[in-house]
């Protein structure tokens, strides 16, 4: 390897790690990951044998076929979550279904780690949002402030009858939005 390839290939690496992280954060990426990593032990520890000395143990349920569908569906909506971000409300409900399905019919879901691991990234699926896209303006502008909700305020109150007339304009605390001591600006 020359020293010229060298830069090169931390490049090409640098841009595959900023476009899979691109990728990663329009989509469900953990809870997808989570449930299709659930659908691994529902999958496979009802079929597996566990061998001590020359003792066989066999951990086969009767519902065995019932167990490596479950599995199978688990990574089917991991991959949903992360091809198809737009289905990640259904994918997520499913897969929190499945996983409570999977408590009675895959030795309790698979010694309840399958369980956790679906019920935790079904609902990642269900709660994740797409972020909000940055618009392409002048980075020289300044940010746009954030009015806090407070109590509503005429734009153009009528004057007073006089201190105490009840409508809540004639605040002498100090902290009335009219008067500006409070430190906030009135909508309008």
């Amino acid at each position: 390897m020359s020293a010229e390839t060298r830069p090169r290939l931390i490049e090409t690496i640098g841009r595959k790690r900023i476009s899979f992280r691109e990728w990663r954060g329009h989509r469900p990426f953990w809870g997808g990951l989570l449930t299709l990593l659930a659908g691994i032990p529902i999958m496979y520890i009802p079929y597996a044998n566990l061998t001590i000395g020359s003792l066989t143990v066999r951990m086969a349920t009767t519902a065995g076929a019932g167990s490596l569908i479950i599995g199978v569906l688990l990574v089917v909506l991991g991959l949903t979550m992360w091809f198809q971000p737009a289905s990640r409300v259904f994918a997520g409900v499913a897969a929190i279904l499945l996983s409570l399905v999977s408590l009675v019919v895959s030795n309790f879901g698979a010694f309840l780690i399958g369980f956790l691991l679906g019920l935790i990234g079904g609902a990642l699926g269900v709660s994740w949002a797409p972020g909000r896209t940055s618009q392409g303006g002048n980075d020289t502008e300044e940010p746009a402030r954030h009015t806090v909700a407070g109590p509503v305020v005429a734009t153009h109150p009528a004057p007073a009858a006089g201190p105490g007339s009840g409508n809540g304009l004639d605040d002498l605390s100090g902290t009335s939005p009219t008067n500006g001591t409070n430190r906030r600006h009135r909508a309008g």
